[in-house]
């Protein structure tokens, strides 16, 4: 049975978690084996990266940054990823490229055609079959966190969070045919359906099997 690769992206507070989440049990209960994981802490060396980033007060450059997700990506894919999807399993990651074009190209400022190829190098080319962008103003999004403690990205200022938006945004209008826009600012049970009919319209026959 064939494998399938999923990524959810989005802004701070876009419910991009919750509704991986909610994916992953939905697939299961069709019968399918679900790899649910997240970046960067979807492996040890990757919690370690993300530990920088939570009580490390000092800030890395935006080339140190880009470097480290990458390092935590190569070895999420190594480790995790690929060996998930050759068991034929559906693997859905919580952040996965996406994430460090938006983030340390468009919100940071590293070259974003640098970030592509080396995107590819870090993963040997595994690639999402479809990607989910939850998209809402990054203003909303800040505010559905504001009880929580907040690492070093979402303590940057709002302009810093829109731009990531607009990135998100563009990458979507590059790259239709893998990318996915779903509205992000609607209830939680309506964006679940949306979800749902998204991956059944582009990957319906991958996961019934076939």
């Amino acid at each position: 049975m064939r494998g399938a690769f999923i990524t959810f992206e989005g802004v701070e507070g876009s419910g991009k978690t919750t509704q991986a989440r909610h994916l992953a049990t939905f697939l299961g209960d069709r019968g399918r084996q679900v790899c649910l994981t997240s970046e960067p802490d979807g492996t040890p060396l990757g919690l370690r990266v993300r530990a920088l980033f939570e009580a490390d007060p000092a800030q890395p450059t935006p080339l140190a940054e880009m470097f480290l997700f990458l390092a935590a990506r190569q070895q999420h894919v190594t480790r995790v990823i690929r060996p998930a999807l050759e068991r034929g399993e559906i693997v859905i990651s919580d952040r996965y490229i996406d994430a460090t074009v938006a983030y340390q190209g468009y919100g940071r400022g590293v070259d974003i055609e640098t970030i592509k190829q080396l995107n590819l190098l870090a993963t040997e080319g595994v690639l999402p079959d479809l990607t989910l962008v939850l998209d809402l103003p990054a203003g909303v999004g800040i505010g559905r966190i504001a009880d929580r403690a907040h690492d070093s990205f979402e303590q940057m200022g709002l302009a810093f969070h829109e731009r990531v938006r607009a990135g998100y945004l563009e990458i979507a209008r590059e790259e239709k045919d893998r990318v996915a826009v779903v509205a992000g600012d609607q209830g939680e049970e309506e964006t679940r359906k949306a979800i749902r009919a998204l991956v059944e319209e582009r990957l319906g026959e991958v996961l019934r099997g076939g």
